[in-house]
Order: C-alpha cells, then sequence, then structure tokens
C-alpha cells in the first residue's frame, strides 16, 4: 500500500501517513507524496475540508532516521533531501482549504512539522509532541520553526527547541500548540464532525480567510537559514548524535 494514502469522501479527503510499523515516519518519498496529495487535491472541486491523520496509533514519529546515513551521505544529497521536506510542507500549507492534523500517539520532530502545516490540530489526550533535532546535532527547518514560533511564541519555542522534551496534550493546549484535546475514541469522530460543519459554510469565506491570515503572518525561508539548516546536516554534531541513537546511548556532544 502507498505511504502516503489519499482518500476521497465528499465533501472530506484524507491524508493518511501510512507506514505503521515504523510508526509513520517520513522517508524522502513521503514528503515528495506529501506534495503531491496536495496536489491532487487541489483539482477536486467536490474536496472542501482535508484531514490529516496517521494509521494504527501514531501520528508521525518524525523524519525516518535509517535514511539518515544515505540522505545525508554528502552536502549533495542533503541539500536534496531538506528540499524534499519543503517541498512536501510547503505544498501541504499551501492548499486553499482547510486542513485539519489528527495528532494521536507520537507526534514528533518532523511529524509535528506536518501538523503545524495544518491550519488546525486536534489531539488525542494521550498524544505526546517532542521537537528533538538538538538530541541529534540538527536544526528544525526556518518554515517549521517560523509556524512553531507562530503558535507558542518565541520563548517557548526556544524551550521545545533547545530541550527536545516530551509535551504532554494538556500543556499543548495551554500554550497553542493545539486547538483541540479530545479522548482517543472520540478524536475521529469530533474532527469529523467540525469538518462537515465547515463544509456548510461560505467557502469563499473560509478560504479567504485561511488566504488572509497566510498573508498577514505570512515570511518564507530565506536563503540563510537554508544554509544554516545544511550545515548543521554536514556537521559533527550530527554524525555524533545518528552513532549515538545507533548505539542506543547519550551522545556526546563537542
Amino acid at each position: 500500500m502507498a505511504e502516503i494514502e489519499l482518500a476521497f469522501d465528499a465533501p472530506l479527503a484524507r491524508i493518511k501517513l501510512n507506514r505503521p510499523e515504523r510508526r509513520n515516519a517520513m522517508s524522502r518519498a513521503m514528503w515528495l507524496g506529501l506534495a503531491d496529495a496536495a496536489s491532487e487535491i487541489y483539482t477536486r472541486n467536490d474536496v472542501k475540508i482535508v484531514l490529516v491523520e496517521g494509521v494504527g496509533g501514531n501520528f508521525c514519529s518524525g523524519a525516518d532516521i535509517s535514511e539518515f546515513d544515505s540522505v545525508f551521505a554528502d552536502a549533495d544529497s542533503a541539500r536534496d533531501y531538506l528540499a524534499a521536506i519543503e517541498k512536501g510542507l510547503t505544498a501541504l500549507a499551501r492548499l486553499d482549504r482547510p486542513t485539519i492534523a489528527l495528532f494521536e500517539g507520537a507526534s514528533i520532530g518532523g511529524g509535528l512539522a506536518v501538523g503545524l502545516s495544518c491550519d488546525l490540530r486536534f489531539a488525542a489526550e494521550d498524544a505526546h509532541i517532542a521537537v528533538p533535532p538538538a538530541k541529534l546535532g540538527l536544526l528544525y527547518g526556518p518554515l517549521e520553526t517560523r509556524r512553531l514560533v507562530e503558535l507558542v511564541g518565541p520563548s517557548r519555542a526556544k524551550d521545545l527547541l533547545f530541550s527536545g522534551r516530551r509535551v504532554e496534550t494538556a500543556e499543548a493546549l495551554a500554550i497553542g500548540l493545539i486547538d483541540r484535546r479530545v479522548p482517543a475514541a472520540t478524536l475521529r469522530a469530533e474532527a469529523e464532525a467540525y469538518a462537515h460543519a465547515l463544509a456548510k459554510l461560505s467557502q469563499t469565506s473560509i478560504r479567504g480567510a485561511k488566504a488572509m491570515v497566510s498573508a498577514i503572518s505570512g515570511g518564507e525561508a530565506s536563503e540563510f537559514l537554508r544554509t544554516r539548516v545544511e550545515q548543521a546536516a554536514m556537521g559533527a554534531d550530527f554524525r555524533e548524535g545518528r552513532t549515538a541513537f545507533a548505539e542506543k546511548r547519550r551522545p556526546r556532544f563537542g
């Protein structure tokens, strides 16, 4: 089955992260598949609301670490990989209709970045969130960092990025990282009910409001910030971070 699964049930579309054996960790192909799914949704006039969800009890455990030795083998492959991530996140963020991420289980790193690219985030009460690049010697990308800052503010964003700590959904709701906190058993039902309610309203108003808010918050990734991310991906800290992860020990950063 496709690792990015796209299902239509008008007026809804569902983008499913479908790699449950790896807690839906995002491969390079999945980042590109996310962009393809967004492009296909654009062609469907019957789709008004998009739900983004994981299969198998987790939203997404982050980028697929098993690929790191190959995708970060050299500067060119790292640049290509980071461009694939940005392409997927940008395509999702630029969809002209509302997108709702359904957080359950793990919503970590790159998985949180997918959720941050959506308009709203509904979370099961027992889900958890973290932004762990500092534990690997990487940098969170500029697009997802900007979206994180917009939601929680600069100081809280720094706390989450500096510490990589686990955030439970009660705190996530309090700081604005998620928009709804509901029992796990009713997560999909509540998200779908909300989506169907939106679908009955003026789509001209809703899409116009989305475009206006996006224009006001705005901001694209600068070349300077992209370069910082690429330098981190080629740096000694990241080599030590992924070696330590593979060896199941704490990294020893210089």
